[in-house]
C-alpha cells in the first residue's frame, strides 16, 4: 500500500500561483510514476502532468503546458506541482496518485493509489 497526502491548495486570484505538494509513504517512493489529475463540480476526473519512475519524464496536458510544473524529490518521498498563471478553469480538487506504470500514464485507470484530494480555487 502507498499511502499520499496533499497539501497546499487554497484560493487565489487569477494570474497568480500555487505550489501542490503531495507526500508518500509505505512503499519505496521511486519504484512509483507519479500523476496529478484534477475534478471540476460535474466533471470527470482529468490528468494534469505526471512524472516517470527512473527517468523522472515529465508529461503535461495541453491545458497546462508552459504554466504547470511536476518533480519530485526521492529523498523526501514528494512530488510537486508548481502552477503559475493560474486560470477560473483551473479551479478544481487536485489529486496526487501512485502509479507502478512507467510509460502512458494519462487516464486514471493507470493509477494504483491515490491522495484524498486538496481544492484548488481560482477566482476572476
Amino acid at each position: 500500500q502507498v499511502q499520499l497526502v496533499e497539501s497546499g491548495g487554497g484560493v487565489v486570484q487569477a494570474g497568480g500561483s500555487l505550489r501542490l505538494s503531495c507526500t508518500a509513504s509505505g512503499r519505496t517512493f521511486s519504484d512509483y510514476s507519479m500523476g496529478w489529475f484534477r475534478q471540476a463540480p460535474g466533471k470527470e476526473r482529468e490528468f494534469v502532468a505526471s512524472v516517470s519512475w527512473g527517468s523522472g519524464v515529465t508529461s503535461y496536458a495541453a491545458s497546462v503546458l508552459g504554466r504547470f510544473a511536476i518533480s519530485r524529490a526521492n529523498n523526501k518521498n514528494t512530488v510537486t506541482l508548481q502552477m503559475n498563471s493560474l486560470k477560473p478553469v483551473d479551479t478544481a480538487v487536485y489529486y496526487c496518485a501512485a502509479s507502478s506504470r512507467a510509460w502512458g500514464i494519462r487516464n486514471p485507470g493507470d493509477y494504483d493509489y491515490w491522495g484524498q484530494g486538496t481544492q484548488v480555487t481560482v477566482s476572476s
